[in-house]
């Protein structure tokens, strides 16, 4: 889910950042207290050390992953995949475990202890979730390695030097094997009942044949690949010569090894395709039941229950809607809330032309936003990211199955902005008034703001820089959008009604989400319950409807992560009255980096002792 602009970072200190969550001022050491801390820090060094390694080793273990951190190590190379992948990472995990386990958390520091329990906790979920590998959908519109390995090399696969180059093309000539894996993961699930339901597969061969569409597959204009690597090459400072070998080199990769590679995909999916039947929930696979629940637990990192999460969502739905009344009120219109949800749905007014002008106005828009939003930080935030952020349309080979907006992290080193993709395929899903709230959510002060400050915060092992919890990550993504209106923005009342409009969106999720994967909904009935209740486009209704479809209880994260980051905001302002300072509570809540819903509940528990103690 774009724009160039470098964004300053407010120095924190390494005493700031390693000591967090240790907020009460330390008292004056004696020689024994010197002794204890230098030891507590010498055993923190160790632990540490072993955590990155621990990092490092998985990242090593993986070319994609490589690529993603800015190393180029294995740059010509891909993941494998498939069982012995799968067992390979599994007796990883459980060597990482038990060298954690030797440490005695009761010799580190505060920072070092929460780091200890982190990193636990989730190996002990990633052991305990082997069982439910095969729960997934290896291809489908959302992802998948039929559409990854364009999207990768475009996006992730940078090219600065020949050698760079030679790497794209040993990529390009490794897709027979990477598709034969994914083929072989596809037999594997459906030899276990595990197949997408039929909806999927058109999205799957339409995206598939868009790779091998254009030259040098067909007399057409360049094909996506080949568009993007000639992009590249013919920016190298080198030779017309070297230009030429290099680009004769990828299309006969393309042609020989990609092709086929993919037709043979192809095959097989329309042979799956024909396997396939229209039940949607995850009730439908082998224990689906438990398999929901477990997703449910780790994508909220909370014990709600899906009954609980349906209940919240109704709820949260039914108070959205009165706020939206007002807002109806406001502007005078004369109707019904439906009669209201139609004109926002279908007056020229709300929307960009479906033209290439139309969508330049709309990534330009986005931008400005963006910039806007950043001059406005200091009011908010004490810390802001360096990295810079782009807003980029995404790719046309991938639009039509492609989610509405999302975000892709910046490389650490700072060679890959980070990226919000808008897409921009139907502008008529595109309104005008939501464009606010959405580039808040996905870039400045949302997911831009929050990835790139963990990457680049200091003192603490890159697994918490890097690794992130959905309901954390999506609902300050989501708090993003909402807290802009204490800052005086959405001054518009029909952007006021963009911002209600994305939460009631995400509220719905609740309810169709579980509906879907508990209670046996269709996929006709989730998309007639958004259609119902939100003002939002058809398209986006099977859209948001097919996702949930595919990723069970990942949508649920995103409201249930904003409620809680709201719950302990309006705790802190109740507990520190004049004392509350909306800066130092962003970062309690953003200098940790990425956390469970009950830790972080736990850092601003411990932040708001300390200040009263003041």
């Amino acid at each position: 889910m774009p724009i160039k602009t470098n964004i300053s970072i407010i120095a924190l200190a390494l005493s700031t950042l390693a000591t967090l969550p240790v907020y009460a001022a330390a008292p004056t050491a004696t020689d024994s207290q010197q002794s204890l801390t230098a030891a507590a820090q010498s055993e923190s060094e160790k632990a540490n050390a072993l955590f990155d390694a621990i990092f490092m080793e998985d990242v090593m273990a993986s070319p994609v992953s490589q690529t993603y951190m800015g190393i180029k190590q294995d740059y010509d190379k891909w993941d494998d995949i498939g069982d012995s992948a799968d067992a390979a990472k599994l007796a990883r995990d459980k060597q990482h475990l038990a060298q954690v386990n030797q440490i005695d958390a009761s010799k580190l520091d505060a920072q070092t202890q929460l780091s200890l329990r982190l990193i636990k906790q989730s190996l002990n979920d990633a052991i305990s979730d082997y069982q439910w590998r095969y729960h997934n959908y290896p291809v489908n519109q959302m992802f998948g390695g039929h559409s990854m390995i364009a999207s990768f090399l475009i996006n992730q696969h940078q090219i600065t030097n020949v050698s760079d180059a030679k790497a794209y093309i040993s990529r390009l000539n490794g897709v027979p094997k990477r598709l034969k894996q994914l083929q072989q993961s596809l037999e594997v699930r459906a030899d276990k009942g595990i197949i997408a339901p039929k909806f999927v597969f058109a999205y799957v061969l339409s995206d598939s044949q868009n790779i091998i569409t254009g030259a040098p597959f067909d007399d057409g204009e360049d094909s996506t690949l080949l568009a993007d690597f000639r992009k590249k090459v013919t920016a190298l400072d080198i030779s017309d010569q070297e230009q030429a070998a290099l680009l004769s080199q990828a299309t006969a990769a393309l042609q020989s090894q990609v092709a086929p590679a993919y037709q043979a995909l192809i095959a097989y999916i329309k042979t799956l395709e024909s396997k396939a039947d229209t039940r949607d929930g995850a009730w439908k696979l082998p224990d689906g039941e438990a398999f929901y629940n477990r997703a449910l637990a780790r994508t909220t990192t909370t014990d709600m229950t899906a009954a609980e999460i349906h209940a919240l969502g109704l709820a949260e739905v039914a108070r959205i809607h009165d706020e939206m009344r007002a807002i109806m009120h406001k502007v005078n219109f004369k109707g019904s809330l439906q009669q209201f949800f139609a004109f926002m749905r279908d007056d020229p007014q709300f929307y960009y032309p479906n033209t290439a002008e139309g969508k330049a106005e709309y990534l330009a828009k986005a931008t400005s936003m963006i910039d806007d939003m950043r001059t406005r930080l200091d009011e908010v935030f004490k810390v802001k990211p360096k990295a810079a952020i782009e807003v980029k349309a995404v790719e046309a080979f991938r639009e039509k199955s492609a989610g509405k907006a999302f975000y892709s992290r910046p490389a650490p080193d700072g060679s890959r902005p980070g990226m919000y993709y808008a897409n921009l395929y139907d502008m008529a899903a595109m309104p005008k008034y939501q464009m606010e709230a959405l580039a808040y959510h996905e870039g400045i002060p949302g997911h831009h703001m929050q990835i790139a400050i963990a990457q680049e915060l200091t003192g603490i092992p890159k697994f918490r820089k890097f690794g992130g919890y959905t309901a954390y990550i999506e609902g300050w993504g989501l708090y993003s959008e909402a807290f802009p209106k204490e800052m005086g923005l959405y001054d518009d009342p029909y952007s006021d009604f963009g911002r209600l409009a994305m939460e009631l969106w995400r509220a719905c999720r609740l309810v169709v989400d579980t509906g879907i994967h508990a209670q046996k909904w269709t996929r006709e009935q989730g998309i007639a319950y958004y259609e119902a209740n939100t003002p939002n486009a058809k398209s986006d209704a099977v859209k948001m409807v097919e996702r949930h479809i595919v990723m069970p209880s990942q949508a649920t994260a995103y409201k249930v992560g904003m409620n809680k980051i709201i719950e302990l905001k309006n705790k802190a302002k109740a507990k520190l009255g004049d004392k509350f300072d909306i800066r130092e509570f962003h970062t309690v809540v953003l200098a940790n980096g990425a956390l469970p819903l009950d830790v972080l509940e736990d850092q601003v528990n411990q932040w708001i002792t300390s200040v009263n103690k003041v």
